[in-house]
């Protein structure tokens, strides 16, 4: 959906579970869309980019009610992956991801809950920030599961997330610089997704050491419970309202969040408590922690499954609530995670940046 403001500042798309003032949300399902009428306000970090000068040129498609990572829609289309027509666009933020890959957006919103901005930005080879839990206000957001939603920027490159971050927080700017970085290995990732990850960081020339994260298992688990408990409490209603206008498989999530006990959803917060200590523990040794974005190449529109689970890299940082980066390591469609401790972003950025020297290099 096009919306083409003038003015000179960079141009900026939204996904379209972030309200945009005169234009309906839709949340890229059709219950919703049926009854949407045109947001009153911008959500605030809309009107924050506004002020500080972005032309907002268009809302993008996305997963539908962003619970799902191919950005395969069935109401309103798949977004092209830039990279290859016949690769999944990633998602839930897959259209803002396509339109940075397009060329047709400077900077775009997307929101991240448990690799949304990430994983379309590896499967589309560009970049993408994972803001801190609670940075970014979730005013105007329709939410998914709100103690793990974040709204953060995508562009084809560091700069641009930065330009991105400082449309959201005008002082925004690169901090720090890293010595040593945590390396995460995890069972079932591939291995020339792995070795690729490895020559990025040999290049690099700052210190990597092997961590052993004992609770991710754990963190997994707690994940999946509070995200199932909190997205059946938020959409059940268009599943159970308009069962028609929703699709079967996003359907059949929504409703498994019921099983979900109170007794298992406060097991999963308790978690989610230790897995923070244990992160912040870790960040007292490194000051950033490196791993693949996603497990497996991109996959195919139309492979048959099962896929690897595309957030297996992703979602337990959602849980603890840090920001992750998420950029090319290689030719190869290749992407590198870099995950920093809570309100660490302008280190990750800076971080970054050092990571694209090093990938030119290696061209």
């Amino acid at each position: 959906m096009r919306l083409d403001e003038p003015g000179g500042g960079p141009r900026l798309a939204v996904k379209d579970v972030i309200d945009v003032a005169g234009v309906p949300t839709t949340i890229g399902c059709a219950a919703v869309a049926d009854q949407a009428l045109p947001a009153a306000t911008d959500a605030v970090c809309v009107s924050t980019a506004r002020a500080a000068g972005a032309r907002i040129v268009g809302k993008t498609n996305l997963h539908e009610l962003c619970y799902g990572v191919t950005g395969i829609n069935r109401w309103y289309g798949t977004p092209v992956n830039p990279l290859d027509a016949t690769l999944v666009p990633g998602g839930s933020s897959s259209g803002s991801a396509a339109a940075i890959g397009a060329g047709e957006a400077d900077v775009a919103y997307g929101t991240d809950t448990g690799g949304s901005v990430r994983i379309p930005a590896a499967c589309c080879g560009i970049t993408g920030l994972k803001t801190s839990w609670g940075r970014v206000s979730l005013e105007g957001v329709w939410p998914l599961s709100p103690t793990l939603d974040t709204v953060g920027p995508l562009a084809r490159d560091v700069a641009g997330v930065v330009t991105g971050m400082r449309l959201l927080e005008p002082g925004f700017g690169l901090f720090g610089s890293v010595a040593v970085v945590g390396r995460i290995r995890l069972p079932g990732v591939d291995a020339q997704v792995e070795a690729a990850v490895d020559e990025l960081l040999a290049a690099w020339g700052i210190d990597v050491v092997d961590v052993d994260l004992a609770g991710w298992a754990a963190a997994d688990a707690a994940f999946e419970k509070i995200i199932g408990a909190e997205a059946y409490a938020v959409d059940r209603h268009w599943v159970e309202d308009s069962p028609d206008r929703v699709s079967e498989p996003i359907t059949r999530r929504v409703l498994d969040g019921a099983t979900v006990t109170d007794e298992q959803l406060a097991e999963a917060r308790i978690s989610r408590q230790h897995w923070q200590a244990e992160l912040a523990a870790v960040f007292d040794r490194v000051q950033v922690l490196a791993l693949p974005t996603m497990p497996a190449p991109t996959p195919t529109l139309g492979m048959p499954g099962p896929w690897p689970p595309m957030t297996q890299c992703t979602r337990t940082f959602n849980l603890a609530g840090v920001p992750a980066l998420s950029l090319p390591a290689s030719d190869r469609g290749t992407s590198l995670q870099l995950v920093g401790p809570q309100n660490g972003e302008e280190l990750l950025c800076a971080a970054g940046a050092d990571v694209e020297r090093v990938v030119s290099s290696l061209r």
